[in-house]
């Protein structure tokens, strides 16, 4: 009986999820895992040796060199036969941040771990709303701070506004995920961002809008209006529709363990 797969480590979720020629298409588009794609970026864009891509992804050198293998053959196929390449699925988790084994010095999500306290007891839930003047910042992607909220038998103990620093929505899940947040309230948001959020176990609460303590405090009281259902269209053409899905906590067909 084979091993089951070791889920990945993944520093982010793909800023653009497909890629279709211009033109005539040819067949059915070919699938790039996520991984996948990270072991591309990692080598080919990052100059990282296979030794040191498979230590980020959290596998050996051997494992690391096939999964890049694999992308590169899937990518090279895509351009030459004009096939539409998509990312999606694979047995991975988005990294937190952890300095002990990332391959970057100080990554936005090492630097808001140092910048702001984002420590918090067992029984804090923490709500993230992204923000804007008060309000509740109605593209996800696009927030350059959230508003972090710590909840605790059923009242707001501590606020904190936290800077993005710029970072792509694809680094956005990551970032709440290092700073533990359990809950994201926002606007609009895209399929791949749902994604990403879903699989950091972070329950999302979107088609939100007005104040941000406001939506906090109904939130709270059980008595929050979002939609369920809500999809950004306008990032439509960055993450597509066909996304990885995590369920609970586990990665494709693979294990995760606790991330």
């Amino acid at each position: 009986m084979p091993r089951p797969t070791k889920c990945r480590r993944v520093c982010s979720f793909p800023e653009t999820v497909e890629f279709s020629p211009k033109g005539e298409v040819n067949g059915e588009p070919i699938v790039l895992t996520v991984d996948e794609f990270e072991a591309l970026r990692l080598i080919d864009m990052e100059n990282l040796s296979q030794e040191e891509c498979g230590a980020q992804l959290g596998v050996g050198r051997t494992t690391a060199q096939k999964i890049y293998e694999t992308a590169r053959k899937k990518t090279a196929t895509a351009l030459v036969l004009g096939r539409v390449l998509q990312i999606s699925g694979g047995d991975f988790h988005l990294c937190s941040g952890n300095a002990d084994y990332c391959y970057k010095n100080n990554c936005i999500k090492q630097q808001i771990k140092e910048k702001y306290n984002t420590e918090k007891g067992e029984n804090i839930m923490r709500i993230a709303v992204t923000y804007e003047n008060g309000k509740i910042f109605q593209h996800f992607g696009h927030t350059e701070q959230f508003k972090l909220y710590d909840i605790e038998d059923g009242k707001i103990i501590n606020t904190q506004i936290i800077d993005t620093n710029g970072s792509g929505h694809g680094a956005l899940a990551g970032i709440l995920s290092a700073v533990k947040a359990d809950v994201l309230i926002c606007g609009g948001i895209g399929g791949g961002a749902k994604t990403a959020l879903a699989e950091n176990g972070i329950k999302l609460f979107g088609g939100v809008s007005g104040n941000a303590d406001d939506a906090v405090n109904a939130f709270i009281e059980n008595r929050l209006s979002f939609n369920p259902d809500v999809h950004c269209t306008h990032h439509d053409h960055e993450h597509g529709n066909n996304a990885h899905t995590c369920g609970e906590h586990g990665c494709g067909n693979g294990t995760c363990g606790n991330h």
